[in-house]
């Protein structure tokens, strides 16, 4: 399996994870890609594809957004979304792809990366709930479990506070687990 950062050529291929991989959602889902990645053009960020065999498998997006802490606005990092294709779930393609992406941000001095998902699946990646540690969800709709946090080195204390989607979250209703 070779991880690498998502090409033009790979975003049909991207939208077709998608589609299958979020099934009755997956058109929402592959719209709000298609902003996140204009966004990667103007600001930090990340996409990564899964690509076995010449095919590509799976993708994640980490994109920019924002801590509110008292002392000032932090740029942190929001992993979402997450795609494999479902004949290659439990295959390890979602654990390299995220792997991959903190190694990355960690290098790029990023403070902190967020998401809503699964305890169980992400807490294997050091993902944690973000509540102990003072950060607040940015949607009473994220199940407080959901909300989780990966601290990389940038990390510092005095980081906490709320986190702010970015806009692209909101005009797609991709807030808070369904």
């Amino acid at each position: 399996m070779l991880i690498r950062e998502e090409r033009p050529e790979d975003h049909h291929a991207v939208a077709r994870i998608h589609r299958q991989a979020f099934g009755d959602q997956g058109d929402v889902i592959v719209r709000l890609v298609d902003d996140l990645r204009a966004s990667l053009a103007n600001e930090p960020g990340l996409a990564l594809v899964a690509e076995n065999d010449g095919h590509v498998t799976g993708q994640v997006m980490f994109t920019r957004n924002l801590l509110d802490a008292p002392q000032q606005l932090v740029d942190v990092q929001v992993l979402s979304p997450l795609g494999v294709l479902p004949e290659r779930h439990s295959t390890g393609i979602g654990g390299e792809l995220i792997r991959h992406g903190l190694e990355i941000l960690a290098q790029r001095d990023v403070p902190l990366v967020f998401l809503e998902g699964s305890p169980h699946y992400y807490s294997r990646f050091g993902f944690e709930p973000g509540g102990q540690y003072g950060f607040r969800r940015p949607s009473l709709r994220i199940p407080e479990p959901a909300f989780q946090v990966h601290l990389l080195p940038a990390y510092e204390p005095w980081m906490t506070g709320t986190l702010v989607y970015r806009r692209e979250f909101w005009d797609h209703d991709c807030v808070g687990l369904r």
